[in-house]
């Protein structure tokens, strides 16, 4: 019987799980979503070509892969097509090899007015959300209210639907608001509520099936399975910054109760991580640089979000949230990425410690948000070369093998991939 691996972001996200997906899928039979929705954003760039995807699994570009949405996925029914239409737009036909779960929950049109009501509300307070519907939903899912996509199936799906939306629509207005308070993607209730239930209909023409059964039936045949993750650990809903986070579990734990395997089924865990740090929204950023560095960082890493838009603030990387989220997770692989938007740094830094009320420590404290934490850094001295077109890891600069080294041992595990430019042809793989 085979294992199923996972690939995860270690940060806040945005690490480039999309391109490490899309390099590691010839290698693998299925690649199945475990978590998230469509607040994730994975960017793929192949031949030219660059395409985000933010519910379908990032191996749908791999005509002859299996691809799978699972039951700990949400799945925003007009946004899902929104994306089958942009893949047919360069040639592909996921409806040929995808398959989605049915019991991955629904995101409603009143999911996403009850996120922007819940974050005006909290006002300077907000957590930063995509407004995508995302925590509304968990929240259905957890009370057990949610829809499932079963569910559209059902005679009385539509009763049901009713049932939740007014129930959605009472709850604004306990927080002052009012339907009309709110668009969504600039359009009213009324007018995305239409195309939202049109989608739905559309739907119906994909394979749907109990996904955990094929999974397991498809590990005992032997067949190599990736599961791939939304968001990134630091985002956990237990383990991350909270409550800065997002509303499911994004660790390797979840790929258990994502997918509906057994711990026993897990085989590697690869960990993608930048080598710096970016985050978009709210919440505590211990190396966050606010100075002409964080702003080099950010233009010449594109650092704007794949969903939203939204610039993403930057920072040196962290050695101690990186060692955290390797722990947790059971990380047996790193995959290092964008270390070329470093190639012009004469200098670069590492924080691998914390500074908190005068005292070093080097665990994440408690209540990141409110812990009095200054980063210490140890300097690195940067390589000044254009290394995207370099296709060997002994071919690298001295002083970038020296920058890797030093989070191979701050992590005790062996960096696989190294990532020199977003093209999955400027890969390293070292195979050890």
């Amino acid at each position: 019987m085979s294992k199923v691996d996972i690939l995860l972001g270690l940060q806040w996200g945005d690490e480039g799980k999309g391109k490490v997906v899309d390099y590691l899928s010839k290698d693998y039979d299925i690649i199945a979503r475990f978590n998230g929705g469509p607040n994730a954003g994975h960017t793929l760039e192949f031949n030219g070509i660059k395409h985000a995807l933010h519910i379908i699994p990032s191996g749908i570009c791999h005509k002859e892969k299996q691809n799978v949405i699972g039951n700990g996925v949400l799945v925003e029914p007009y946004i899902f097509l929104q994306e089958i239409e942009s893949l047919h737009k360069i040639g592909f036909k996921p409806e040929d090899n995808l398959l989605i779960s049915n019991k991955a929950h629904l995101i409603l049109p009143t999911h996403r007015l009850m996120d922007a009501a819940n974050e005006k509300a909290k006002g300077d307070k907000k957590i930063g959300s995509t407004l995508k519907g995302i925590g509304p939903a968990y929240t259905d899912k957890i009370a057990r209210t949610g829809l499932r996509i079963g569910d559209i199936f059902e005679e009385d799906f539509k009763q049901k639907y009713q049932n939740l939306k007014q129930n959605h629509i009472r709850q604004i207005e306990s927080l002052g608001f009012s339907v009309d308070d709110f668009q969504i993607d600039g359009k009213t209730l009324s007018e995305y509520e239409t195309i939202w239930l049109s989608s739905i209909e559309e739907i119906k023409r994909f394979t749907i099936i109990d996904t955990t059964y094929y999974i397991n039936e498809q590990l005992q045949e032997g067949k190599k399975i990736l599961a791939e993750g939304a968001q990134a650990t630091m985002l956990d809903i237990d383990f991350g910054s909270y409550p800065f986070v997002t509303s499911s579990t994004t660790i390797s734990a979840g790929v258990c109760s994502g997918l509906g395997i057994a711990p026993s089924y897990i085989g590697k865990v690869y960990g993608t991580t930048k080598a710096y740090c970016t985050r978009v929204g709210s919440g505590p950023f211990p190396t966050e640089l606010f100075d002409e560095d964080g702003e080099k960082l950010c233009t010449q890493g594109h650092e704007f979000g794949v969903t939203t838009g939204r610039k993403r603030r930057t920072g040196w990387l962290d050695l101690v949230a990186l060692k955290y989220a390797c722990m947790i997770n059971g990380v047996t692989d790193l995959m290092l990425m964008k270390i070329d938007v470093m190639d012009n740094f004469p200098t670069v830094k590492m924080c691998e410690s914390y500074l908190s009320n005068g005292k070093e420590i080097k665990q994440i404290p408690y209540n990141m948000e409110n812990a009095d934490i200054k980063p210490i850094y140890k300097d690195y001295a940067g390589w000044l070369t254009d290394v995207c077109k370099i296709k060997d890891y002994d071919s690298l600069p001295e002083n970038m093998k020296t920058y890797i080294s030093a989070i191979e041992k701050g992590t005790g595990i062996a960096v696989s991939l190294i990532s020199l430019s977003p093209d999955r042809e400027d890969t390293i793989f070292r195979n050890k």
